[in-house]
Protein backbone atom coordinates (compact mmCIF):
# COMPACT_ATOMS: atom_id res chain seq x y z
CA UNK A 1 0.00 0.00 0.00
CA UNK A 2 1.61 3.18 -0.90
CA UNK A 3 2.24 6.38 0.93
CA UNK A 4 -0.41 8.86 1.26
CA UNK A 5 -0.14 12.31 -0.87
CA UNK A 6 0.39 15.06 2.19
CA UNK A 7 -1.42 18.18 1.54
CA UNK A 8 0.92 21.56 1.54
CA UNK A 9 0.01 23.40 4.47
CA UNK A 10 0.87 24.26 7.66
CA UNK A 11 0.50 21.83 10.11
CA UNK A 12 -1.70 22.72 13.42
CA UNK A 13 -0.23 20.40 15.96
CA UNK A 14 3.18 21.93 17.35
CA UNK A 15 4.37 18.31 18.43
CA UNK A 16 3.97 17.07 14.95
CA UNK A 17 5.33 20.30 12.92
CA UNK A 18 8.38 20.35 15.23
CA UNK A 19 8.76 16.40 13.83
CA UNK A 20 8.29 17.35 9.98
CA UNK A 21 10.68 20.09 10.48
CA UNK A 22 13.69 18.38 12.05
CA UNK A 23 12.68 15.42 9.42
CA UNK A 24 12.74 17.65 6.27
CA UNK A 25 15.56 19.87 7.54
CA UNK A 26 18.00 16.77 7.43
CA UNK A 27 16.98 15.51 4.19
CA UNK A 28 17.61 18.83 2.75
CA UNK A 29 20.58 19.19 4.17
CA UNK A 30 21.73 15.34 3.25
CA UNK A 31 20.40 16.54 -0.37
CA UNK A 32 23.38 20.25 -0.53
CA UNK A 33 25.91 17.51 0.94
CA UNK A 34 25.62 15.40 -1.73
CA UNK A 35 24.97 18.02 -4.61
CA UNK A 36 28.56 19.37 -3.27
CA UNK A 37 29.86 16.25 -3.71
CA UNK A 38 28.93 14.99 -6.87
CA UNK A 39 28.95 18.01 -8.68
CA UNK A 40 31.32 20.41 -6.92
CA UNK A 41 29.06 22.99 -6.38
CA UNK A 42 29.41 25.28 -4.13
CA UNK A 43 26.17 25.25 -1.71
CA UNK A 44 24.99 27.83 1.08
CA UNK A 45 22.46 26.96 3.38
CA UNK A 46 20.61 28.46 6.41
CA UNK A 47 17.13 27.45 7.51
CA UNK A 48 15.58 29.29 10.66
CA UNK A 49 12.96 27.64 12.80
CA UNK A 50 9.98 29.19 14.25
CA UNK A 51 11.47 28.85 17.29
CA UNK A 52 14.27 31.70 16.34
CA UNK A 53 16.79 28.25 16.30
CA UNK A 54 19.60 28.49 13.13
CA UNK A 55 20.47 25.88 11.00
CA UNK A 56 23.26 26.13 8.46
CA UNK A 57 25.42 23.83 5.89
CA UNK A 58 28.06 25.60 3.90
CA UNK A 59 30.64 23.97 1.24
CA UNK A 60 33.79 22.62 2.72
CA UNK A 61 35.90 24.82 0.44
CA UNK A 62 34.23 28.19 0.92
CA UNK A 63 32.17 30.80 3.61
CA UNK A 64 28.71 32.13 3.59
CA UNK A 65 30.29 35.60 3.10
CA UNK A 66 32.65 34.48 -0.29
CA UNK A 67 29.20 32.84 -1.86
CA UNK A 68 27.14 35.73 -0.68
CA UNK A 69 30.17 38.12 -2.61
CA UNK A 70 29.95 35.95 -5.43
CA UNK A 71 26.06 36.64 -5.93
CA UNK A 72 26.39 39.94 -5.52
CA UNK A 73 29.36 40.23 -8.10
CA UNK A 74 27.34 37.87 -10.77
CA UNK A 75 23.91 39.25 -10.22
CA UNK A 76 25.69 42.95 -10.02
CA UNK A 77 23.44 43.87 -6.84
CA UNK A 78 24.66 45.06 -3.49
CA UNK A 79 22.92 43.23 -1.16
CA UNK A 80 24.54 44.92 2.30
CA UNK A 81 23.54 48.39 0.78
CA UNK A 82 20.19 48.99 2.30
CA UNK A 83 21.05 47.90 5.62
CA UNK A 84 24.27 50.15 5.65
CA UNK A 85 21.82 53.11 4.68
CA UNK A 86 19.62 52.47 7.53
CA UNK A 87 23.05 52.10 9.93
CA UNK A 88 23.83 55.05 8.50
CA UNK A 89 19.93 57.02 9.20
CA UNK A 90 20.24 55.25 13.23
CA UNK A 91 23.99 57.40 13.70
CA UNK A 92 22.70 60.61 12.10
CA UNK A 93 19.39 60.24 14.59
CA UNK A 94 21.82 58.94 17.23
CA UNK A 95 24.14 61.99 17.04
CA UNK A 96 21.11 64.57 16.86
CA UNK A 97 19.92 63.20 20.20
CA UNK A 98 23.75 63.75 21.95
CA UNK A 99 23.43 67.17 20.41
CA UNK A 100 20.25 67.94 21.77
CA UNK A 101 21.57 66.80 25.07
CA UNK A 102 24.58 68.53 25.34
CA UNK A 103 22.90 71.78 24.43
CA UNK A 104 20.64 71.45 27.19
CA UNK A 105 23.18 70.09 29.35
CA UNK A 106 25.16 73.64 28.94
CA UNK A 107 21.56 75.68 29.52
CA UNK A 108 21.64 73.98 32.64
CA UNK A 109 24.39 75.23 33.73
CA UNK A 110 24.20 78.87 32.65
CA UNK A 111 25.69 78.98 29.28
CA UNK A 112 24.61 78.87 25.50
CA UNK A 113 21.11 81.15 26.19
CA UNK A 114 21.93 84.18 24.20
CA UNK A 115 20.50 82.54 21.27
CA UNK A 116 16.92 81.72 23.16
CA UNK A 117 13.94 83.56 22.99
CA UNK A 118 11.89 84.61 25.72
CA UNK A 119 9.48 81.55 25.87
CA UNK A 120 12.16 79.36 25.66
CA UNK A 121 14.28 80.86 28.49
CA UNK A 122 10.96 80.76 30.61
CA UNK A 123 10.43 77.27 29.71
CA UNK A 124 14.19 76.37 31.06
CA UNK A 125 13.39 78.26 33.88
CA UNK A 126 10.31 76.28 35.10
CA UNK A 127 12.36 72.79 33.99
CA UNK A 128 14.73 73.99 36.69
CA UNK A 129 12.58 74.83 39.32
CA UNK A 130 10.98 71.38 38.96
CA UNK A 131 14.48 70.07 39.14
CA UNK A 132 15.37 72.07 42.35
CA UNK A 133 12.01 70.75 44.11
CA UNK A 134 12.91 67.09 43.48
CA UNK A 135 16.51 67.80 44.62
CA UNK A 136 15.32 69.78 47.81
CA UNK A 137 12.65 67.05 48.62
CA UNK A 138 15.33 64.20 48.49
CA UNK A 139 17.43 66.55 50.51
CA UNK A 140 14.75 67.07 53.42
CA UNK A 141 14.20 63.18 53.06
CA UNK A 142 17.87 62.44 54.42
CA UNK A 143 17.60 64.87 56.70
CA UNK A 144 14.80 63.03 58.08
CA UNK A 145 15.45 59.85 58.15
CA UNK A 146 19.26 60.67 59.62
CA UNK A 147 17.25 62.91 62.52
CA UNK A 148 14.77 59.56 63.10
CA UNK A 149 18.55 57.23 63.21
CA UNK A 150 19.79 59.78 65.34
CA UNK A 151 16.57 59.99 68.09
CA UNK A 152 16.72 56.14 68.05
CA UNK A 153 20.35 55.73 69.12
CA UNK A 154 19.07 58.92 71.63
CA UNK A 155 16.68 56.75 73.27
CA UNK A 156 18.63 53.61 73.27
CA UNK A 157 21.30 55.97 75.60
CA UNK A 158 18.46 56.97 77.82
CA UNK A 159 17.27 53.52 78.54
CA UNK A 160 20.68 52.38 79.39
CA UNK A 161 21.31 55.55 81.47
CA UNK A 162 17.84 54.58 83.29
CA UNK A 163 19.13 50.88 84.08
CA UNK A 164 22.30 51.78 85.22
CA UNK A 165 20.66 54.71 87.37
CA UNK A 166 18.08 51.99 88.91
CA UNK A 167 20.77 50.09 89.77
CA UNK A 168 22.64 52.77 91.52
CA UNK A 169 19.66 53.66 93.80
CA UNK A 170 19.14 49.66 94.47
CA UNK A 171 22.85 50.10 96.10
CA UNK A 172 22.05 52.91 98.19
CA UNK A 173 19.08 51.43 99.38
CA UNK A 174 21.27 48.96 100.84
CA UNK A 175 21.58 49.81 104.80
CA UNK A 176 25.02 48.30 104.68
CA UNK A 177 26.35 50.92 102.25
CA UNK A 178 26.18 55.12 102.64
CA UNK A 179 26.77 57.73 100.03
CA UNK A 180 29.36 59.89 101.20
CA UNK A 181 28.71 63.23 101.09
CA UNK A 182 30.64 65.22 103.52
CA UNK A 183 34.59 65.11 103.44
CA UNK A 184 34.45 66.20 107.14
CA UNK A 185 33.22 63.08 108.24
CA UNK A 186 34.73 60.38 105.54
CA UNK A 187 37.63 60.58 103.45
CA UNK A 188 36.24 59.60 99.93
CA UNK A 189 35.04 61.58 97.11
CA UNK A 190 32.49 60.96 94.16
CA UNK A 191 33.63 61.56 90.79
CA UNK A 192 31.89 61.57 87.01
CA UNK A 193 33.80 60.54 83.97
CA UNK A 194 32.82 61.77 80.26
CA UNK A 195 29.56 62.29 81.85
CA UNK A 196 28.70 58.24 81.29
CA UNK A 197 30.84 56.36 84.30
CA UNK A 198 29.74 56.90 87.71
CA UNK A 199 32.59 56.36 90.30
CA UNK A 200 30.95 56.53 93.61
CA UNK A 201 32.78 56.27 96.89
CA UNK A 202 31.47 53.85 100.08
CA UNK A 203 32.17 53.14 103.34
CA UNK A 204 30.84 51.00 105.78
CA UNK A 205 29.27 52.40 108.93
CA UNK A 206 31.19 52.35 111.96
CA UNK A 207 30.32 50.12 115.01
CA UNK A 208 28.88 51.55 118.37
CA UNK A 209 32.58 51.96 119.69
CA UNK A 210 33.19 53.95 116.73
CA UNK A 211 35.67 51.51 115.63
CA UNK A 212 36.79 51.57 111.74
CA UNK A 213 36.37 48.41 109.73
CA UNK A 214 37.42 49.22 106.34
CA UNK A 215 36.57 51.39 103.08
CA UNK A 216 34.83 50.02 100.15
CA UNK A 217 35.11 51.41 97.03
CA UNK A 218 32.25 50.76 94.33
CA UNK A 219 32.41 51.31 90.56
CA UNK A 220 29.44 51.54 88.40
CA UNK A 221 29.64 52.38 84.96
Amino acid sequence: MGRGKIEIKKIENPTNRQVTYSKRRNGIFKKAQELTILCDAKVSLIMISNTGKIHEYISPTTTTKKIYDQYQKVMKIDLWKSHYEKMLDTLEAHKKVNNKLRREIRQRMGEGLNHLDYQELCSLEQKMEASVAIIREQKFHKIKTQTVTYRKKLENVKQKNGALLLGFEAKCGDPHYGLVESEGDYESAAAFANGASNLYAFRLHSSDHGAVYGTHDVHFS
